[in-house]
């Protein structure tokens, strides 16, 4: 065959036809690396109250919300107001309504836990800075619930000084009772497969692993269930009702091959980059890009050709095509432009996602 130097070609046919790569080791990971157990999330504690002290920048007079608000406290403090009612707190620009929201961890916060709060004002305030949050109490995730679980309260510091009407209070929020969610109900736990993996064979293939290793505890009796494509129901043999703890370590420490998860394409167009599964393949398609045609999934002998791969596959990688577009130094926003045109034209055969 004869050898022609690519900066000399006006078109170069690239013929992509690669054979499947050989499969590695099987790569092994734990079930805690892809799932959780249920009750083992974050939850938001919320709460409306003032920031105080502000420097002429609050809501004022004519935020009825926030005076109205203001004149209840007043009265629940002892100072009620007079005759002239509203009219008295016309004039009060240094305090502004606002938003309070502390998180708590997954695993729980116990009475006397201090967690940072984020302060965002509802009303007409210009500015928080310099202000400080009156003690407010705030409430738990459940909308129906009067109960309280923290008390917020401190200075505040603004993340950013372009958006002054946001902050937080570094450890503002205190924690007035336990907060804990209940991690097994009925002698079950429930494992939630996170986003990225979720899907109906990966829950499947946790419940045959959790089966095939631990349910010789129970004589062969299966414990682990899937349920649908996120959960999957795991019973606690007898001899762990007592220390539920232990049996959760052992389920969530359990080996399981690499998770088979639909094939996916993730490109950030800001930063350029572009992430490929292994498994991501693309159909036969013939691509006319600038000075460059590519062709895949089929064997040409075309002139001029330049082989990148001996061995022909119908079943062409991603992968590979989008090394063979980099060693022609095609360019990486042509290169996402071309698997955006595969992805509309059917030919790339796994979910593309764009950030």
């Amino acid at each position: 065959m004869r050898t022609t130097s690519l900066r000399h070609l006006p078109a170069i046919l690239l013929a992509v036809a690669f054979c499947h790569l050989a499969a590695p080791a099987d790569a092994r990971t734990m079930l805690k690396s892809i799932c959780r157990v249920k009750g083992q999330e974050e939850n938001v504690l919320h709460g409306l109250g003032f920031v105080v002290g502000l420097k002429g920048t609050g809501d004022g007079g004519n935020f009825l919300p926030t005076i109205r608000s203001l004149a209840k406290v007043m009265s629940l403090m002892g100072e009620p107001l007079g005759q002239n009612g509203l009219l008295e707190l016309k004039d009060a620009k240094n305090v502004a309504l606002v938003t309070i929201a502390a998180t708590v961890p997954p695993a729980g916060a116990r009475q006397g836990d201090k967690l940072d709060c984020a302060v965002s004002s509802i009303g007409s305030a210009t500015s928080l800075s310099g202000g400080r949050l009156f003690l407010t109490p705030l409430l738990g995730p459940n909308p129906n619930s009067t109960r309280v679980y923290a008390f917020a309260r401190g200075a505040i510091s603004l993340d950013d000084e372009s958006m002054p009407t946001s902050g937080r209070i570094h450890g503002g929020c205190q924690l007035a009772a336990d907060f804990f969610n209940a991690f097994s109900e009925d002698d079950q736990i429930t494992l939630v497969l996170d986003k990225n993996h979720a899907g109906f064979q990966v829950a499947q293939d946790v419940a045959e692993v959790v089966n095939s290793q631990l349910s010789f505890q129970t004589g062969g009796v299966a414990l682990a269930k899937a349920v649908n494509q996120v959960n999957v129901l795991v019973a606690i043999p007898p001899q762990y009702r007592d220390d539920p703890v232990l049996f959760v370590s052992q389920v969530l420490s359990l080996p399981m091959l690499d998770p088979q998860t639909e094939a996916r394409v993730v490109i950030n167009e800001r930063a350029g980059s572009i992430v490929i599964g292994g498994d991501v393949e693309i159909g036969a398609v013939v691509v006319t890009h600038k000075n460059v045609i590519i062709e895949t999934g089929t064997a040409t002998a075309v002139e001029p050709f330049v082989p990148l791969d001996p061995q022909q596959s119908s079943t062409p990688k991603l992968k590979a095509l989008v090394e063979a577009l980099n060693a022609v130094h095609v360019p990486t926003q042509d290169v996402i432009d071309i698997i955006k045109g595969l992805e509309r034209n059917g030919k790339l055969h796994g979910k593309l996602i764009i950030e």
